[in-house]
């Protein structure tokens, strides 16, 4: 692990001199000062919590928290750009009318029921990474502090078990049922690398991706309102699929168990979206095992035709996709200099991801102008590259 001395601002990055200024004037000097990024999901959506196979990374936009402890039980949560400020009891932790304290209030829970003994502490936090882009601030979030809070109190927590616990923290306080795949890639990530992750057993194997390609995220800034109440309905749509096929094949535990040849075979007895859900999970999880094989061939051009059907799947089968993310997809796609895109994270809003060719950044910009106008936004365009993991920079 990296330790960056901190001194003149010159050398900080950028989204870090704010934070630190802000947390200074209020507390002094902070005990531990760490970046827990965002991140992309080159393929493999909506895989994750049907145990399957994801190939995301974190990215170099992120989360900077500062951290000092307390010699009481209180803890002060200051959301800079938020321009909000919590202030509460370890003893008497709950979920808070107001969203944001309770990605940061659901860890705390988590550890203090795994038996882990926390002191008060004094938090700071803000960053680069868009809110409600699809990144996932919500797992850079809980992610930031659990690993915060380990470096802080010495709890000896690794970064498997970190991200168990930051993904019940947002099951258990947030109430979204969320996969393992936004906590894996914020905690594990490798620069310059996917992660290719199977999410039945946790294990994972990073493929380089750097070079010719470089992603861009294209914002529709479409509030996500039925982001988490579609993703719950899909989560439970795929799990009745599962228990319609255990009737005949008990050894199915999750989609990740099933052949499209199997659930072809009782296509008769579900319901009609039921068997569009589990399709397109068994064919993504399908695509993203030829991915990486893409990747590892150096056969862009395939891996770009593969990012495109997912989009299709995402939006046809799956339906999660909104007019204004697939007037975006599609036009990107469609640009010469653009290798595949796609819609990226839960739907209903959020980026689109795109795979542009390296040296080409200024046509896409300019050839997604006339597709912004169609939604009629500004153009709202974010470059990102593959970064290592959370890691601790005081």
């Amino acid at each position: 692990m990296q330790h960056l001395g901190l001194g003149p601002s010159e050398i900080l990055p950028e989204f870090l001199v704010p934070v630190l200024a802000s947390f200074r004037r209020q507390f002094g000097e902070p005990a531990v000062v760490v970046r827990s990024p965002g991140r992309v999901n080159l393929i493999g959506e909506h895989t994750d919590y049907n145990q399957g196979f994801v190939l995301p990374a974190a990215v170099d936009r992120g989360i900077a928290m500062a951290l000092k402890p307390r010699s009481d039980h209180r803890y002060v949560l200051h959301a800079l750009d938020l321009g909000r400020r919590l202030e509460g009891d370890l003893r008497e932790l709950g979920p808070h009318p107001l969203r944001w304290p309770n990605y940061l209030l659901g860890v705390l829970d988590q550890l203090q029921k795994a038996g882990y003994h926390l002191c008060g502490f004094e938090l700071v936090y803000g960053g680069d990474l868009p809110m409600g882009a699809g990144m996932s601030s919500s797992a850079a979030l809980e992610c930031g502090l659990a690993f915060s809070l380990n470096e802080m109190f010495g709890l000896g927590l690794d970064r498997l078990t970190m991200a168990k616990l930051s993904q019940a923290a947002e099951h258990s306080f947030v109430g979204v049922k969320c996969g393992i795949m936004d906590q894996m890639a914020s905690l594990l990530s490798q620069k310059d690398h996917v992660m290719m992750l199977d999410c039945q057993d946790l294990s994972c194997r990073y493929v380089p991706f750097h070079g010719p390609v470089k992603v861009f995220l294209c914002d529709t800034q479409v509030e996500r309102a039925l982001a988490e109440s579609g993703y719950n309905q899909r989560r439970s749509q795929c799990e009745a699929g599962v228990a319609l096929l255990q009737e005949y094949a008990p050894q199915v535990h999750s989609l990740r168990d099933v052949s499209l040849e199997l659930l072809d075979a009782h296509r008769l007895e579900f319901d009609p979206t039921v068997y569009r859900r589990c399709r397109y999970v068994i064919e993504e999880n399908l695509r993203v095992i030829a991915a990486c094989e893409a990747l590892e061939s150096e056969d862009l051009a395939a891996l770009g035709r593969l990012v495109n059907r997912s989009h299709q799947g995402l939006s046809q089968e799956y339906e999660v996709s909104c007019p204004e993310l697939d007037v975006l997809a599609e036009a990107a796609a469609a640009l010469p200099c653009v290798l595949g895109a796609r819609m990226m994270g839960a739907g209903f809003g959020g980026c689109t991801i795109n795979l542009v060719q390296a040296s080409q950044e200024e046509a896409f910009v300019q050839g997604m102008a006339p597709a912004f106008a169609k939604i009629g936004k500004t153009p709202k365009i974010h470059a990102c590259a593959p970064h290592c993991g959370t890691e601790r920079l005081l």
